[in-house]
């Protein structure tokens, strides 16, 4: 059997097979941040079309983390029962659900978090930033650490087989990691061990909210690819710590809206070579951290990802963009035509996500043209 189509385990929580759908901006919430019906639909989706682990998200812990209309929330009780209702429906076909939690810092909107200002670890003015935001009072890290650990447990009660603690790409607690975002000079800031003082408090009280047997995984960038940014050594340096306390498993990512062409969504991925860009930096983890790794990133060929799993670089992989335009991608390799995914990284799937959801900006712009595109999968 092909090494994808392996089972795999991550603590407790076992997997029908070694694709991850990594978490993304669905834009499908109600304005409250609760799930909806095409929320549901979009995962069960994948579900049927093979995926062996959905991570759902991207999900605000806190109202003044939201980052963009139609994201997730999980900050209140009352919002438990439309996540049991998704949970629900993944596990009945056969699925495993996890949910990724974020809080967006001084990536925030204003506009939707009711004008208020935005929080960081420092209050500077950084490309990644919509505005100048407030820095955080010890206070507000404490609650902002209270609210993933309670935002774990309603997650726990409402089905999910996993959490994961969205720790790349400049959100909050990427933010804190950073130099170049973080300048503070108490706790929480100057040293690396106090850059990741912050996502390490996060773990733990996720942890003690949801167990030693439920399943906790972190999204982290391997770099951010810019200057002042989060290094490699720095990366492995946080991963280490983290695994040391009973960290299930890590993906790897990268890049910031400050990182240029070196961001987390690169676009025009046509060639083998231009595949699994951050395979580097999961190299050098996989070599300095005994974790279980998932890799993200440019994902697009059969051939890549099974060399990738043969060679034992990492253990599972996960994309998004493609999953977007190819639901049942999985179940099309596995039924033996492994021509490349068809999605062509133009990232016209986030500009359709902002104006309806999230759905194939270019699949409907060929069929606004009557054109049916059978996929440029050679």
């Amino acid at each position: 059997m092909a090494k994808l189509f392996e089972s795999a385990h991550i603590n407790e929580l076992a997997l029908k097979n070694r694709l991850v759908r990594s978490a993304t901006w669905e834009g499908l919430a109600t304005e409250e941040g609760a799930v909806t019906d095409r929320l549901v639909d979009l995962l069960a989706g994948l579900v049927v079309g093979g995926v062996g682990l959905i991570i759902s998200g991207y999900t605000y812990v806190l109202p003044e983390g939201k980052g963009l209309s139609g994201m997730t929330g999980l900050y209140s009780d009352k919002l438990i029962p439309g996540f049991q209702r998704l949970t629900s429906t993944i596990h009945r076909l056969g699925g495993a659900v996890a949910i990724q939690l974020v809080h967006t810092g001084g990536r925030a909107n204003p506009r939707y978090i009711g004008d208020q200002e935005p929080v960081g670890p420092s209050a500077i003015e950084h490309p990644m930033y919509p505005g100048k935001p407030r820095e955080m009072s010890v206070a507000d890290i404490e609650e902002v650490i209270e609210a993933f650990g309670q935002a774990a447990g309603r997650a726990k009660k409402a089905g999910y087989d996993a959490v994961q603690l969205h720790a790349a790409h400049g959100f909050l607690i990427s933010q804190f990691l950073s130099s170049s975002t973080n300048k503070r000079q108490d706790a929480y800031g100057g040293s690396l061990d106090n850059r990741v003082r912050f996502l390490v408090e996060v773990y733990d009280r996720v942890r003690e909210e949801v167990g030693k047997g439920f399943t906790v995984m972190v999204k982290i960038n391997g770099e951010d690819f810019y200057p002042g940014g989060l290094t490699i050594q720095e990366s492995i340096y946080s991963v280490r710590k983290l695994s040391s306390l009973g960290l299930d498993a890590v993906e790897i990512s990268g890049g910031t809206p400050a990182s240029g062409k070196l961001g987390p969504e690169r676009t025009g991925i046509r060639s083998l070579a231009q595949e699994a860009y951050f395979l580097p930096q999961a190299k050098a983890m996989r070599e300095a951290a005994d974790i279980p790794l998932i890799l993200v990133g440019g994902l697009r060929s059969w051939q890549c990802i099974e060399t990738l799993l043969q060679r034992g670089d990492v253990d599972l992989v996960s994309m998004a963009r493609p999953l977007i335009r190819e639901p049942r991608l999985a179940n099309r390799w596995r039924g033996g035509d492994t021509r490349r995914a068809k999605c062509i990284s133009c990232n016209l799937c986030l500009e359709t996500a902002a104006r309806q959801g999230l759905a194939c900006g270019y699949e409907q712009k060929l069929a606004a043209r009557g054109v049916i595109d059978k996929g440029s999968v050679t």
